[in-house]
């Protein structure tokens, strides 16, 4: 493990990009290898959501290699969710009673444009396009690609092979159809896909509707969402069941049918979304899927990281900021284990495989949270007490949300144990009226709510610790 070391990535993607920078920054010799053309050059978003949510853990990466401040102007901060109900009423419910957390909504492109720029700027770092990775003989190091244009194949050889090649890795194939040792896998699919739309700007170039907001159009089996993005358009995603329900993208196969859904279940986006009938048949329907496997790695000499690693479900804006906070975490074990690769693969995946697991569950808690709860009246009440608590107690109390999306010193398993013994403990209490709800609390029967919460939040915790000890 030596500077001299070359490593191969393969991806250029958000993880790879990243990943080429810092690695680059630490003086290795870095070449990349990506199988779509440069996107620097030529546009190639069809379909794949164009903006993301970028929170603490993605910024944290950010400030590691040194380029927040090149970052920020690409952000549009989202105060909270602006729910909207079938008769086109709007609520707001903030992420956090802090008024200093939020999250933002930032461009695909052009953030990965900006991480390709910085990385390259490196003398030691090359990124190559248009190459798709055929397969990795693991066992002596090397990739072979084939090149788009001249059809040929050639092999690299390297010191040491990282796939950032999401979800469909070229690495992940290769461990698991050589079988050379015990490789587990499994990709699950859920009965929901989803399809890109746009809510495009005014003739003058500014949003139809509030910009600092990710709007939710929550209607218990399926939902609509949109991010805005800086030219004054929206991302809108609309995520329905394949086959399931009145609608379904099996049955949505003519305008009229389309219309008439749109009319019926959002009707306050026809007047926002006059290009709703053609990015509805221009756009593909793609699956939602959650990819878990192990190891990440073999011996000292390949590696998975990102969504090649672990892809998980949209629903909690944290695929990105979960692989970019892989590169952090793996950025410690580089100082603690200098030497070997090995141990430092062995170490970081022991670490960081408990807490990606725990946000691929999030994620999809989160989407029957987004499409039934946010609505629900309990759900609401419940929202309204922790804003209130946050906002008089910020560094007593903060939500599961935001221990999840703020707490980027917090691992994400320790996060969603906390999170969800909290909110088993208020939702109980609630139901019970144990603890009051009402918004004009003094200040005082808050700490009261608090200490409530506290207690049997703590004993939800020990009790499920005595469960799992019971277990083994």
């Amino acid at each position: 493990m030596t500077k001299k070391d070359n490593i191969l990535i393969i991806g250029a993607g958000l993880c790879g990009s990243l990943l080429a920078l810092r690695l680059g920054q630490r003086g290795y010799n870095v070449r990349v290898i990506e199988m779509r053309p440069d996107l620097r050059k030529v546009d190639i978003s069809a379909g794949r959501s164009i903006n993301l949510a970028f929170s603490d853990r993605g910024i944290k990466a950010m400030h590691m290699v040194g380029i927040q401040d090149k970052v920020e102007p690409l952000c549009i901060p989202m105060n909270g969710r602006m729910i909207h109900d079938r008769e086109g009423k709007t609520f707001m419910s903030n992420y956090s009673g802090r008024p200093h957390e939020y999250i933002n909504s930032i461009p695909r492109g052009e953030l990965t444009a900006l991480l390709m720029d910085e990385a390259e700027a490196l003398e030691n770092v090359t990124i190559e396009f248009d190459k798709k990775c055929k397969k990795v003989d693991f066992e002596n190091t090397t990739a072979t690609f084939r090149d788009y244009h001249s059809k040929e194949e050639f092999t690299v050889k390297a010191d040491l092979i990282i796939g950032t090649d999401g979800a469909g890795s070229a690495l992940r194939k290769s461990y698991y159809l050589e079988k050379k040792f015990l490789f587990s896998f499994s990709q699950n699919y859920l009965t929901h896909g989803y399809k890109e739309l746009s809510i495009l700007p005014t003739d003058d170039g500014r949003f139809k509707t509030y910009k600092n907001a990710l709007h939710i159009w929550p209607r218990g089996d399926f939902m609509l969402i949109a991010l805005p993005n800086l030219d004054g358009s929206f991302t809108v995603t609309l995520f329905l069941s394949f086959d399931e329900g009145e609608y379904n993208f099996n049955n949505l196969i003519n305008p009229e049918i389309v219309t008439e859904f749109f009319h019926k279940e959002f009707p306050d986006t026809l007047d926002l979304m006059p290009n709703l009938v053609e990015d509805f048949f221009n756009n593909p329907t793609s699956p939602l899927g959650t990819v878990k496997c192990s190891p990440w790695h073999y011996k000292g000499n390949t590696l998975l990281m990102g969504d090649a690693a672990h892809a998980i479900v949209p629903f909690y804006g944290q695929g990105m900021n979960a692989s970019f906070e892989d590169v952090v975490e793996f950025d410690k074990f580089l100082d603690n284990h200098k030497g070997n690769w090995e141990t430092t693969f062995k170490a970081y995946e022991k670490s960081r495989k408990i807490d990606t697991n725990a946000i691929a569950d999030l994620a999809i808690d989160n989407f029957h949270e987004m499409k039934n709860h946010v609505a629900n009246p309990i759900f609401k009440e419940k929202r309204k007490l922790e804003m209130a608590l946050e906002q008089n107690f910020p560094k007593e109390y903060s939500s599961k949300y935001s221990l999840v999306t703020f707490n980027e010193h917090m691992g994400y398993n320790e996060a969603m144990t906390k999170g969800r013994a909290q909110d088993k403990a208020i939702l109980n209490m609630i139901a019970d009226n144990d603890i009051p709800t009402a918004l004009d609390m003094t200040k005082e029967e808050l700490r009261g709510v608090l200490k409530k919460v506290i207690n049997e939040t703590n004993e939800i915790l020990e009790e499920d610790k005595v469960a799992k000890t019971m277990h083994h």
